[in-house]
């Protein structure tokens, strides 16, 4: 077993129900040029908990959306110190962050989606969310950079959501505009951020700060398989 089957054993078995690998670096900000290699992981979602959500979020969905992305943080750093371990340079991106620094508001520094859709994992859908060929947008994202070469094969992007616009009718802000994601085009052909975080902060914040509600996730048919 090579070094990139091991680590992709060891993701799985962490908790990752995917693990997928790009080359990010035409994407990537000048600062991190050197470390151009992606590793994208998905952790699945709990499809009680999604399907529990009504035209609101619930307590047991904030928790458990803050739980998966602490997972997601010790996963990809577990990566990470592996990478390190080999003699490689590693990034782990934060699973759920903003920063203030970079161009477009409401983004981190690395888009987790790019690196997925990169990969072959799945399209970036209507509700702005990566849907994934296997479980639709019912995952969490997590990102290491590396300069460890990897494993690239070209995929062919697709767009599954076709004339389907269930997120676009049922989110609340009236966030999602009903556009297909086309590269080159703003976030904000596809999704209001703003709209959407100032919507959560005014309607949920009892809930928990930085409360997201997931009806987005709930309605979408592609996260409705059972596997």
């Amino acid at each position: 077993m090579n070094n990139i089957e091991k680590l992709k054993e060891k993701a799985l078995e962490w908790g990752a129900a995917e693990v997928g690998f790009s080359f990010a670096g035409d994407v990537l900000n000048d600062k991190y040029k050197d470390i151009p290699y992606a590793i994208t992981i998905a952790v699945r979602l709990s499809d009680r908990i999604i399907d529990e959500i009504e035209d609101m979020p619930t307590y047991t969905y904030f928790h458990h959306y803050r739980t998966v992305n602490t997972l997601i943080d010790q996963i990809t750093l577990r990566i990470g110190v592996q990478l390190q371990d080999w003699g490689y340079q590693y990034l782990a991106v934060p699973a759920s962050q903003t920063v203030n620094d970079v161009e477009q508001k409401y983004a981190a520094i690395f888009p987790h989606k790019t690196g997925a859709v990169l990969s072959g994992m799945g399209w970036i859908g209507k509700s702005g969310l990566l849907i994934t060929h296997s479980y639709g947008p019912r995952v969490r994202l997590g990102t290491v950079l590396t300069d460890m070469p990897l494993p690239i094969k070209e995929h062919k992007y697709t767009d599954g959501c076709g004339g389907c616009n269930l997120c676009t009718s049922a989110c609340p802000a009236m966030a999602i505009t009903g556009n297909h994601w086309e590269v080159g085009k703003n976030r904000e052909h596809v999704v209001d951020a703003h709209a959407c975080s100032q919507y959560m902060k005014k309607k949920f914040q009892h809930i928990g700060r930085g409360s997201v509600c997931g009806i987005c996730i709930k309605v979408c048919p592609k996260g409705n398989k059972r596997h």
